[in-house]
């Protein structure tokens, strides 16, 4: 395993692996430098061909991730039912040696599993797949008691970073009053929005009560992590989970 990705720190079963990557460790020349996964970026295809290899072999993946069309959407599909490209924003699996993923550069990336090691998934949620439910229908698409699933929150752009305007704001209050306490005023007359703050109270009010992860800024971390907002033209780390074969 590449020593800079992120491994979640959860309590999730013994068969159930999941990996966060960093933007180092690849081949990619700048400002893609260097494990760029992200296929819709206009870095050498070769490159990310490459970078997906490293990720495939240095993870223990069983077979190359069930990659997504991401759109900021809500849509959640099957990992195992996927033969190509399909526009959604979150997918999941029952079935070991599939695994599951999603590319960010801000947005957070959200990682599940149910306490019996039997369901895993993984979401994209940026503001917009946050105010639009894509938490919402991740869970429901796992058909599990919410008391019985565990989630973790990967890397994202942080609460000192994230200055949205007051129609964003809007939204979250239109859908949860209390989601005021997930933003205050920037000096610049708008307001800065903790992500990770959004998430957990819609993972909360479903009824996943053990939330792990969070506390990290793709923004403010350059070494570690691609942002979008900081660099406009940048790479995509993976965030990935899948349930191990056994024999």
């Amino acid at each position: 395993m590449n020593h800079s990705w992120l491994i979640p720190d959860w309590p999730a079963p013994a068969n159930v692996r999941a990996v966060s990557t960093t933007r180092q460790g690849g081949v990619s020349k700048p400002p893609f430098d260097s494990l760029n996964l992200g296929a819709a970026v206009p870095d050498e295809p070769d490159l990310v061909r490459q970078n997906r290899v490293l990720l495939q072999r240095q993870a223990g993946m069983p077979c190359a991730p069930r990659w997504l069309k991401q759109v900021h959407g809500t849509r959640v599909v099957a990992a195992h039912l996927l033969d190509d490209l399909t526009e959604a924003d979150a997918s999941w699996t029952d079935m070991p040696g599939v695994p599951c993923a999603v590319l960010t550069a801000d947005c957070l990336p959200v990682l599940f599993c149910d306490r019996a090691g039997t369901r895993v998934a993984v979401s994209h949620a940026g503001w917009r797949g946050l105010a639009a439910g894509v938490l919402e229908a991740t869970v429901n698409a796992l058909d599990v008691e919410p008391a019985e699933l565990l989630a973790w929150l990967g890397p994202a752009i942080g609460p000192e970073a994230f200055e949205v305007g007051d129609e964003v704001r809007q939204r979250f209050l239109g859908l949860d009053p209390g989601a005021s306490a997930a933003f205050r005023p920037s000096p610049q007359g708008r307001w800065l929005a903790d992500l990770y703050r959004l998430a957990r109270r819609r993972l909360n009010g479903l009824g996943v009560k053990d939330v792990r992860g969070g506390g990290l800024c793709t923004y403010t971390d350059a070494d570690r992590f691609f942002s979008y907002r900081r660099d406009g033209e940048t790479g995509r780390m993976a965030t990935a989970i899948w349930l191990e074969r056994t024999e």
